[in-house]
């Protein structure tokens, strides 16, 4: 694995080089060598933040940890990682999923008879995608209550979504062409 790691209002000394290096090292037994980690550590007053991204062939496996104590957020980083890769192995197993290919095959073809994490949709629903601007959906997602408001956006005429964000803010997602 080969590992990016930078630091936002804090120096990365070699102690938490190491300690994210060997941490995150330890997902190497599921990943081909040529893989990328992006970790991005910063401090935030007394909040100690981990954001570790791990871009594979067609999806993104990320982690992003907070704690008062940098090490604890490199162990739980590591720690959510290790279980999205073992919940989500079917999808990666999957032939038309290019994302194995950055994956150990041994992780990918191993039996995993736990049906429990299977994805399950119980619930579909169809509406009307009116075309208005992001802050008229910021204002219906409001309304309703929700997280977050699927929209045609009236500048680009292309399906956007945006989405509440900590702090009272919004963000929006749009596609890339």
């Amino acid at each position: 694995m080969k590992f990016i790691i930078s630091g936002k209002n804090i120096d990365v000394t070699s102690g938490l080089r190491a300690a994210v290096e060997d941490k995150i090292g330890k997902l190497e037994k599921y990943f081909t060598p040529e893989t990328e980690v992006h970790a991005t550590l910063s401090v935030e007053k007394e909040r100690q933040r981990i954001e570790v991204t791990i871009p594979i062939k067609g999806t993104i496996i990320r982690s992003e940890q907070v704690s008062n104590d940098m090490y604890v957020s490199i162990d739980l980083a590591a720690e959510v990682i290790e279980r999205q890769l073992k919940k989500y192995k079917n999808k990666f197993r999957s032939d038309q999923q290019a994302g194995a290919a950055s994956l150990r095959t041994d992780f990918v073809e191993k039996e995993n008879h736990e049906d429990d994490d299977e994805i399950k949709i119980v619930r579909s629903k169809k509406f009307d995608i009116k075309p208005m601007y992001p802050e008229d959906a910021c204002i219906q997602m409001e309304l309703l209550g929700h997280d977050f408001f699927v929209f045609c956006n009236a500048e680009t005429d292309e399906v956007n979504v945006v989405y509440k964000r900590k702090g009272n803010t919004y963000g929006l997602i749009e596609p890339e062409v």
